[in-house]
């Protein structure tokens, strides 16, 4: 069994394996590359993913991050036609509080808008609408003071949003499938007389024109930790041990030592190195080949859609590549 290739985290720096020269002495092989790569779905809950891809550098794990953020698109309101505002929030802001709005909205299902002069189609775009208007209840509002016993629209929420189908695109779609993801997104707060009369377009793209065009919250790797004990610890000190990894990481036994139980989910903190007497009883260190990613979605795709589609733009860029040199 080939030896994990290991950064190791010593007090003030970070010391390479003296067998592991690193990334400078790895040629790249295509048959080894094939034989080392291993991914492994550790957790899938909802719209959250942690994976593992392991025999990968640095390079080819940070490729796929940056294409789930900002490569794999989405669809998002682009253009917002204001025919009436006159709630306390400017034209501007309020135009940018509507296209952060997530949908739902399947963008496979959508091309890109060639030009964004034409007017829109039910292949490109889907509009919406909000028109609300605060009124209030009753008249005795003397002894009142709850909002909601008060005024009518007083919160306007993103389920108030409507969906204005184009051409066939009723028969094609529902409003639940394109719609907000949440419909709890606090847009304004309103008292009477202030109304909302607007127009909505949403547009396919990728998050690398607009933030709010990434399909994912957040899409992160971390290297897998490695953490062994040099000698046994027992009683105070494996208690202090403990404390100073994560939750999880240190357990103690029946007969009062300390012993890894998952070093998987340790910070890497080197706390350890505060206290004398056990600083030199571990050894940390990080596996430079093993990448822990963890992807939020949003909820328009799943996690494991978005990676797929990642995979497939990276393929698309590659082979535009190879067209290139080879002309």
């Amino acid at each position: 069994m080939a030896t994990k290739p290991l950064l190791y985290l010593e007090e003030y720096k970070l010391k390479q394996d003296a067998n592991d020269y690193g990334l400078a002495d790895e040629l790249w092989d295509f048959e080894r590359f094939k034989q080392q790569l291993q991914i492994v779905v550790v957790r899938y809950e909802e719209d959250e993913l942690e994976f593992d891809m392991i025999g990968v550098n640095c390079a080819v794990a940070n490729v796929f991050r940056r294409l789930m953020l900002s490569e794999v698109p989405s669809m998002a309101i682009e253009k917002v036609h204001i025919y009436n505002n006159t709630s306390i929030i400017q034209d501007e802001v309020l135009a940018h509080r509507l296209g952060l709005i997530p949908l739902r909205a399947d963008p496979r299902m959508f091309e890109y808008k060639a030009n964004e002069t034409d007017p829109p189609t039910a292949q490109d775009t889907l509009e919406f609408e909000l028109k609300v208007k605060c009124t209030r209840k009753t008249k005795e509002v003397t002894e009142m003071t709850n909002n909601d016993n008060m005024y009518k629209n007083h919160s306007i929420y993103s389920g108030q949003i409507k969906w204005v189908p184009i051409g066939n695109q009723s028969s094609v779609y529902t409003e639940a499938a394109v719609g907000p993801i949440d419909d709890d997104i606090l847009i304004s707060k309103m008292r009477p007389g202030h109304e909302f009369d607007i127009k909505l377009f949403a547009v396919k793209g990728v998050g690398k024109d607009h933030a709010k065009f990434s399909p994912v919250a957040t899409v992160s790797y971390r290297l897998l930790p490695d953490i062994k004990l040099n000698r046994p610890i027992m009683g105070n000190d494996a208690r202090l041990l403990q404390k100073c990894f994560s939750p999880g990481v240190i357990e103690i036994a029946k007969d009062d030592h300390a012993y890894v139980k998952d070093a998987r989910y340790d910070s890497c903190s080197r706390n350890v190195y505060r206290y004398p007497q056990i600083a030199d009883a571990v050894t940390i260190a990080r596996v430079r080949n093993h990448f822990i990613f963890s992807v939020e979605s949003l909820g328009a795709l799943k996690p494991d859609v978005i990676f797929v589609e990642a995979v497939k733009v990276l393929k698309k860029k590659c082979q535009k590549f190879l067209k290139e040199i080879k002309a």
